[in-house]
């Protein structure tokens, strides 16, 4: 459900919004702009609330680049693998 606000932006955000968009489109276009940017805040503040979650002493068969590729093609493999009995099923 749409609801309507007064907000205020700066000229020139505007002027550059509608060269985008059109008049006709503007809220839409604010309105994806604004998800997208508390997409970004909400994976910033995880990112921030995990920190350290993660380290080598408890992982150490991933502590280099070959041993993660090796992790993440096992996993593909495993993943297509699951897939294809799925379909076949």
């Amino acid at each position: 459900m749409n609801v309507k606000a007064h907000l205020v932006f700066p000229r020139e955000v505007l002027e550059e919004v509608d060269k985008i968009t059109g008049k006709r489109k503007r809220s839409l276009f604010i309105a994806e702009a604004t998800r997208e940017k508390i997409e970004r805040e909400r994976f910033s503040r995880t990112l921030e609330e995990t920190k350290g979650a993660w380290s080598h002493k408890n992982h150490p068969e991933l502590e280099t680049a070959k041993d993660m590729e090796r992790y993440l093609n096992e996993k593909r493999k495993s993943y297509r693998a699951r897939l294809k009995r799925s379909i076949h099923e």
